[in-house]
């Protein structure tokens, strides 16, 4: 009899595969209920506010510093090479064209999902544990709108504006690097430079920034909101929100890097 239930319970378990098509569907049906909740009214304009200047207040200045640091480090590094074949002149062109199509939404990115990614799920984590979601619930609100779609909105509205930000800081590093080393106006700095970067360039880059913002918020939402066993499982979805963020980055840059190639070609 025994040896009966332990087999009807093993065949009631779902397998490895099952339980991964179970998640894959949680997942799609969690970004569905985004695009539904988001633009239906009512909307939550104030909280979106809130939200929008949060994650660039968060970011700021970890983006400031890395950005900087990024363009006058690129540029050293290059140096070097350029100067072989003494075209050390091009290192405006270099630095603008690296930093705008990969340098500046990576980086973005990945600062935003450690910073970001993890605020979000460790909020709404605490929230789901202690019961504060279902609260909201019962007192006529709706949570996924106020919680969720404010938070995915304000990242995907976002990260464009900070990926240029970094853009723009990392050349400020990089004129120093050649002003130094150079001489270099910054007048023919920014026109060496941005001559170089065509319109596709700032497309793309806006296109991945978008696609990054949206990645690590509905991430980090996702993870938060589906958290569970109290304090363990807010520490535990704060650290999937951005392991998972950053490998999701990683293979969204790929796939965008192939796509825009087609269209330098």
């Amino acid at each position: 009899m025994g040896v009966m239930n332990q087999e009807s319970n093993q065949n009631q378990t779902p397998s490895r595969f099952g339980r991964a098509f179970i998640a894959l569907y949680n997942v799609f049906n969690f970004i569905g209920r985004f695009f539904k909740e988001a633009f239906l009214p009512p909307y939550e304009f104030k909280e979106l506010m809130k939200q929008c200047y949060e994650i660039g207040y968060r970011s700021a200045l970890l983006i400031s510093t890395t950005g900087f640091i990024t363009g006058l480090v690129f540029t050293k590094q290059s140096r070097p090479s350029l100067s072989e074949f003494g075209a050390t002149s091009w290192l405006p062109s270099l630095v603008g064209i690296a930093l705008l199509r990969t340098l500046a939404p990576l980086l973005t990115g990945l600062i935003a999902a450690g910073k970001v990614g993890s605020s979000i799920g460790a909020e709404l984590g605490s929230m789901k544990v202690s019961e504060q979601i279902d609260a909201m619930e019962v007192s006529a609100t709706n949570p996924f709108k106020f919680l969720v779609a404010t938070r995915v909105l304000a990242a995907t509205i976002t990260m464009p504006i900070l990926t240029f930000y970094t853009a723009m800081v990392g050349m400020l590093g990089a004129l120093l690097n050649v002003s130094v080393n150079e001489g270099t106006s910054a007048t023919t700095f920014f026109q060496s430079a941005l001559e170089s970067i065509t319109f596709l360039d700032i497309i793309a880059s806006t296109i991945k920034a978008i696609l990054f913002g949206f990645t690590i918020a509905i991430v980090g939402c996702y993870q938060g909101y589906n958290s569970s066993k109290g304090t363990e499982g807010v520490g535990k979805a704060a650290n999937s929100a951005v392991v998972t963020a950053m490998f999701l980055i990683f293979i969204e840059e790929v796939i965008c890097v192939q796509i825009f190639s087609l269209f330098n070609s």
